[in-house]
């Protein structure tokens, strides 16, 4: 999948086109040193960068879906359609699955259409004496090492085992690195250890090319929330996740505090009407608007990606057929004043010859102004929230050496607030508690956006499904250790098996 990448580009009206693995340049292709000669040139393979996050394989379908469906969330249906069937059903997951491997490949288009860009920048800036277009080129620079930092964060999330200590992961295996397009670099896995430093110093690029001026002002240069694009905020917010995921409490609380106390960001009320029919919270997931939206995936009805919401509803104008729905213990979870649940689940009695009546996840089920359009079930992904960055500071408070369950409860206080009909007083968390509450909070603030197998993973947890009415016999009845090799991702098949490859396999390979 990524072995030289000897690819071509070819420059079109607005963006890149799609890249393709090729051992010569086409004879229609444009050369490496003839393309991307000008800064508009450079700011259009950020534009094909963006582009590529729209993949129906990333965050607008699989990336976020099958981490969720392949734990405890959600069951299968009988009759279903037997999409994602062999990743519910854990047990199945082979090296040659193709919803992974395009999972894998698209993280890696990414990450090469980051490369070929960076490779070029420099060629550019030597010919460039423009101040506008010098600070422009290092915009677009900053939103690639960004993009490149994303790529991989994910990549050692599905690929990896967790992070436990430096020690520890010098030794585990990490992924591939690939900083340039065009070299020699081996296809061999980096240790975890180095493999998170790689996306660590990405994100110090980043942080330094994306920083705000000292003046910025979102009443005259507008929000920051919301935004379709990269900031200083999005390199905090993913630092926050990726220190939490490498134990490094401390380092998480401060980025995660940087983007809470910036002002930029509100948490999603419950109670406040957006419109005469939605709270804000609500249309979040119906108009895809949200202030506590740090960076989502910009669709149009003209260019979107996939469809989030099809496997929970396959809604045809006349029935709903879908092919997982809810589990019970999730949807128990939520207090009777959490106004999420009106949000996210709603009952309907199903297309099914056996008629099931259930609680369907409605989170997802499609931007209101796209099914103007006849576009069902289409969302654009809210990648990085607040609402997590609360998260984040609460475990992080609760797992450093010397835990302040205080500042932690505050926490889940402030989401709990912005989400329930009512919440009077605090959360008080303890030693016993705290955790426990935190992951259950995760769960119900984070159901289905693809955070549950990680979160597993790296909390040592297993888990067990036992049937519910009109659950597929095969799969619901699942019990599940903790560190199963299968909570790691198998490394695709083919990549272990290309020509020069040195790629070591993952323990769910054999």
């Amino acid at each position: 999948m990524i072995k030289k990448f000897k690819l071509y580009i070819m420059l079109v009206a607005v963006a890149l086109s799609s890249v393709s693995c090729l051992d010569k340049m086409p004879e229609d292709g444009i050369p490496f040193d003839e393309s991307l000669q000008t800064v508009s040139d450079i700011n259009l393979a950020v534009i094909g960068i963006y582009d590529a996050f729209r993949s129906k394989y990333l965050y607008s379908g699989n990336l976020t879906l099958l981490p969720d469906i392949q734990t405890d969330l959600v069951y299968g249906v009988n009759g279903n359609t037997n999409v994602y069937g062999d990743i519910w059903r854990w047990k199945e997951i082979k090296p040659t699955n193709t919803d992974i491997e395009a999972v894998y490949g698209a993280l890696y288009d990414v990450i090469n259409r980051c490369n070929f860009m960076l490779d070029r920048a420099d060629a550019v800036r030597k010919k460039t004496t423009d101040d506008k277009d010098l600070d422009k080129l290092d915009q677009c620079c900053g939103e690639a090492y960004f993009a490149r930092a994303l790529a991989y964060s994910e990549l050692v999330k599905l690929f990896c085992k967790a992070y436990e200590s430096d020690e520890d992961a010098a030794g585990q295996l990490g992924v591939i690195l690939s900083e340039h397009y065009l070299g020699d670099e081996t296809m061999r896995r980096a240790s975890l250890k180095d493999s998170y430093q790689f996306i660590l110093d990405d994100l110090d690029r980043a942080a330094e090319l994306l920083e705000l001026e000292e003046d910025f002002d979102t009443d005259t240069q507008g929000t920051l929330y919301d935004s379709i694009y990269f900031n200083e905020y999005t390199v905090h917010a993913l630092r926050a996740r990726v220190l939490l995921y490498m134990k490094r409490w401390d380092e998480a609380i401060k980025y995660a505090t940087k983007v809470i106390d910036s002002g930029y960001y509100y948490l999603s009320s419950c109670t406040r009407a957006a419109t005469s029919n939605a709270s804000y919270y609500k249309y979040m997931w119906t108009n895809d608007f949200s202030t506590e939206a740090i960076w989502k995936v910009g669709f149009t009805v003209n260019a979107y990606g996939g469809a989030l919401g099809q496997v929970f509803a396959n809604y045809d104008y006349s029935t709903l057929r879908p092919d997982y729905v809810p589990a019970t213990w999730a949807i128990n979870l939520y207090d009777m004043n959490d106004l999420r649940v009106s949000a996210f689940f709603q009952s309907f009695t199903t297309g099914y010859s056996h008629g099931l009546t259930w609680p369907l996840l409605i989170k997802y089920f499609g931007n209101e102004s796209f099914t103007n359009y006849n576009i069902l079930h289409v969302s654009m992904p809210k990648v990085l929230r607040l609402s997590e960055q609360y998260l984040i500071r609460a475990e992080a408070y609760v797992q450093r050496d010397q835990p302040d369950y205080g500042k932690a409860g505050s926490d889940i206080s402030v989401l709990r607030t912005a989400r329930y009909s009512s919440y009077g007083g605090s959360t008080s968390l303890n030693k016993e508690n705290a955790m426990d509450v935190i992951e259950q909070e995760r769960v119900k603030e984070l159901y289905m956006e693809g955070f549950r197998l990680h979160d597993l993973k790296r909390w040592h947890k297993g888990f067990e499904r036992t049937p519910q009415d009109q659950s597929l016999s095969n799969g619901s009845s699942l019990k599940v250790e903790k560190d199963d090799p299968l909570f790691v991702w198998p490394i695709p098949q083919h990549e272990l098996d290309a020509p020069g490859s040195e790629v070591e396999p993952n323990e769910s390979n054999k």
